[in-house]
């Protein structure tokens, strides 16, 4: 690696280490699925939106609830004191495509389908609202 690309990795990490985040990795669900659950509480306040995922019908927003829990408890944990109610927002939320297993199922006439098996990546920043005390 570079010495550019090494200082360019530092600051990147060193930045992180100010933010509260989660990381959900290798998800066995397709990203597109993911998104539709991700998009339903993007910027909301995180008790109404772990309202939202806990009553969703979607099998994802499972997998989203536990990660906006764990999200919030980095937070609690880097800042030594509990999240009072609506001080915390999920900031930014995305999800980034993961590895795909190639998979075959027989055909007919000696063919194969192609089967891909989809997996995904979410990251979930929380943060305190600014202050507008302008």
């Amino acid at each position: 690696m570079g010495k550019r690309k090494r200082l360019a990795a530092e600051q990147r990490k060193e930045a992180l280490k100010t933010l509260s985040f989660a990381k959900l990795k290798g998800c066995p669900s397709s990203p597109r699925k993911m998104r539709y659950v991700v998009d339903m509480v993007r910027g909301m306040e995180v008790n109404r939106a772990l309202g939202v995922l806990r009553f969703s019908k979607k099998k994802a927003a499972i997998d989203v609830e536990k990660l906006l829990r764990s999200a919030i408890a980095n937070w609690e944990t880097k800042n030594e004191r509990k999240a009072e109610d609506g001080e915390l927002f999920v900031s930014r939320i995305f999800v980034d495509e993961g590895v795909t297993m190639k998979r075959m199922r027989p055909a007919p006439q000696g063919r194969g389908y192609r089967i891909r098996k989809r997996s995904n990546h979410v990251t979930i920043f929380v943060d305190t609202k600014p202050n507008d005390e302008n």
